[in-house]
């Protein structure tokens, strides 16, 4: 409930405790000198589908030239006898003076004073009771609380920024969940804490312990990042094992949000329907659905379930009140709405019962005829259920032929993937058999001959021996590249030329085809090569009209480019993948094949070029090997030149994108686009092939 509320509602046993305060009934006599708290116990009539008053208790309060207010209700344990019970908190404000009560109700539903004490400031932040009964609240960012075993108010060595729950945890007792500002510990190395989730959001979760006066580790509930966006929580279970503190709990977020945790991990999000959630409260209902109620503060409630996934179940408007008990008394819990009804000054007049299944009881409904309909309805109903299993049974057996199917299917591409291997490494496969696969034979019964494969396969011969002349791959951000330089007289005899990787391991939950693009880099040398002076200042732009016969003065201006040769990177075939599908292996050995058509020329004629596959050799990758920076390339500056080796220039170009566009204005002389890469954007041309400059600029690489 929010504070200052002139009613206070609180489920207890399946009862539904309506708290009031009022002046006595003669007000004149009594002066304006006490106030009435008043409770009544209602209980949900199964006959009438109504709530009635059980019985009611009164506790009279001095109020001489003094404001009474309730400020919470909760249910808490008294130390004293371990039994639950019902209290109230209540504030008596008299000029300067502040004075708190904390009363407890017993099933006479007489009043017993706990403990008061008396503040200079009033209680508005994260106010909670636990059990004590206690109470605990947060002022200037510190925590204090006080108990019925002490009747003093203490204070935790801790700032803290905000409290999201606070209750009992397994083998810890009484247990505050906080955020506080990220504090560095004396045991974390300053380096490495930059880098840590609390010191780039700047705060982190914490435990604090009442009972043993401790601290808990806040990953053990949530992250430290969301930290900046949660702003309630509710534990709904914790347990130890094997020494470990596991916690279950639900979180709702400033971002409308809410989101289910397991370990400190999230399991679940959920967007809410409405702005500004305030508290979530769980129910099991009978079908063993878990519930989450999530009230707003704008008067709106919304229920999301907890299945397979967090979904919005329903959702309501103008509601006073969630509470969650046994209403019913049939053994599970239910929710119960309380709505606003101006019309109507009975607090239980207008509320709705449910747990979205088999229980839905509201106001102003009546049950006295509906025996026969409801009948009518149970048979409907079980029609229906029936109906339902009919159609979930084949929905299910579809299914199941449909796994079966993709089972085949990826059997199928393994044995593909592995008869490939075998042909170019010029092994013999043995092809399983059909009935042991589940399949027909779409051929004949009779078998080939042994020999009948490399009858057909006769590219193998027509391959030389050494055809490749080296074998490199790089790490260029988070791609990987390999790349294969093959023999001149062999590549000038190749067309269509395409690499394709294919993990050497036997893996059986995933296909052994890794995707990647091919690409083949032609990089050309000027003869002369140009001076370049980063330092050279262009004149200043003149402004000049053109016509449109003025085409020969660009000419001249801009005359034709040296003649250039080919590099031997021109024999080089690169193959681009991502690199981060393969860090999940650890260590991963690929196939490199090489795909071409190769032609025969006769007598100088070009006969019909045919298909080739042939193996280039494995590449072998680590995570340790990655993380010694073993493959990643290394650019360094020479003079004006940038240099590096021609695996690393062409990874670069690899996995560079690539465009082009032309400038032409026919008023203003254009600044020459080389002198500003030159100077204003730091690039340096490879010393190996001018024609490519490399921006040394913080950030990405970047190729032009």
């Amino acid at each position: 409930m929010l504070l200052g509320e002139q009613d206070q509602f609180l489920s207890y046993n399946g009862e539904v405790l309506v708290f009031q305060l009022s002046k006595p009934k003669h007000a004149e006599e009594a002066d304006d000198k006490a106030m009435n708290l008043s409770v009544r116990r209602m209980v949900f009539n199964r006959d009438t589908k109504l709530f009635v008053q059980k019985s009611s208790g009164a506790f009279s309060v001095g109020a001489s030239h003094s404001k009474i207010e309730m400020i919470c209700c909760s249910c808490t344990t008294d130390s004293r006898t371990g039994i639950i019970l019902p209290c109230i908190l209540l504030k008596k404000k008299k000029r300067n003076s502040i004075k708190y009560f904390l009363l407890l109700l017993h099933s006479s539903n007489q009043f017993e004073p706990s403990f008061y004490f008396k503040l200079d400031y009033e209680l508005k932040e994260d106010i909670g009771l636990f059990a004590g009964p206690s109470l605990l609240w947060r002022h200037d960012n510190k925590l204090f609380y006080i108990s019925s075993n002490t009747c003093v108010v203490q204070s935790a060595p801790v700032h803290v920024s905000c409290v999201v729950w606070t209750g009992e945890i397994v083998g810890e007792g009484t247990v505050v969940l906080g955020i506080r500002t990220a504090c560095l510990p004396e045991t974390e190395d300053p380096d490495g804490f930059s880098v840590s989730d609390r010191a780039i959001w700047g705060s982190e979760f914490f435990g604090y312990a009442m009972q043993s006066q401790k601290f808990l580790s806040g990953t053990c509930f949530m992250p430290h990042a969301y930290s900046t966006v949660v702003s309630s929580v509710h534990v709904c279970r914790s347990e130890r094992v094997r020494k470990q503190l596991r916690i279950s709990l639900v979180a709702i977020t400033h971002k409308n949000q809410l989101v289910w945790f397991q370990n400190g991990v999230p399991k679940g999000v959920c967007d809410l329907p409405y702005e500004k959630p305030c508290s979530v409260t769980p129910a099991l209902t009978s079908s063993r659905d878990l519930l989450f109620a999530v009230s707003f503060a704008s008067g709106n409630s919304c229920v999301v379930q907890r299945r397979d996934s967090l979904q919005v179940a329903s959702k309501w408007q103008k509601v006073k009140c969630v509470l969650v008990d046994d209403f019913i008394g049939s053994g599970s819990e239910q929710l119960l709405l309380l709505f606003k009804d101006d019309s109507n000054t009975d607090v239980l007049s207008t509320f709705k019962i449910t747990d979205l299944g088999e229980v839905n009881y509201a106001s102003g409904i009546t049950y006295k005829h509906d025996v026969p309909a409801a009948e009518g309805l149970q048979e409907n109903g079980l029609l229906t259920v029936r109906a339902l299993e009919t159609r979930l049974q084949a929905g299910w057996t579809s299914v199941r032929e449909l796994q079966q199917h993709l089972g085949l299917q990826k059997r199928v591409i393994l044995e593909s993937c592995r008869a490939l291997i075998d042909l170019v490494e010029e092994r013999p496969h043995i092809l399983p058999n059909s009935k042991e696969e589940g399949l027909v034979s779409l051929w004949d019964d009779e078998e080939n001959p042994p020999d009948s494969l490399s009858k057909e396969t006769p590219l193998a011969s027509e391959v030389p021996e050494h055809f490749t002349e080296e074998l490199w791959q790089r790490v260029v951000g988070d791609s990987l590249v390999v790349g294969v330089k093959l023999t001149e007289s062999f590549y000038l005899s190749l067309s269509d030329v395409s690499l394709s990787l294919v993990m050497d391991q036997d893996f059986s939950s995933i296909s052994p085809i890794i995707k990647c693009q091919s690409k083949i880099i032609k990089l050309n040398k000027a003869f002369s090569a140009l001076a370049v002076s980063p330092g050279q200042i262009e004149p200043p732009p003149k402004k000049m009209k053109l016509d449109l016969h003025s085409k020969n003065d660009l000419r001249k201006e801009f005359p034709k480019r040296s003649s250039r040769i080919q590099l031997d990177g021109a024999k080089t075939v690169t193959a681009v993948t991502s690199l981060s599908p393969l860090l999940a292996f650890h260590r991963v050995c690929c196939v490199v094949l090489l795909h071409a058509r190769k032609q025969n020329h006769q007598n100088d004629d070009l006969q019909q070029s045919k298909k080739i596959t042939v193996l280039c050799g494995k590449i072998l990758l680590s995570l340790e090997d990655i993380s010694d920076g073993r493959y990643s390339i290394k650019m360094l500056r020479d003079n004006s030149y940038c240099t590096g080796s021609m695996e690393d220039i062409l990874a670069v170009l690899a996995v560079s994108v690539r465009f082009s566009f032309q400038i032409v204005s026919c008023d203003c002389t254009l600044t020459p686009v080389s002198s500003w890469l030159l100077g204003e954007m730091e690039c340096t041309p490879f010393k190996e092939c001018q024609d490519n400059i490399f921006c040394h600029k913080a950030g990405n690489i970047h190729e032009i």
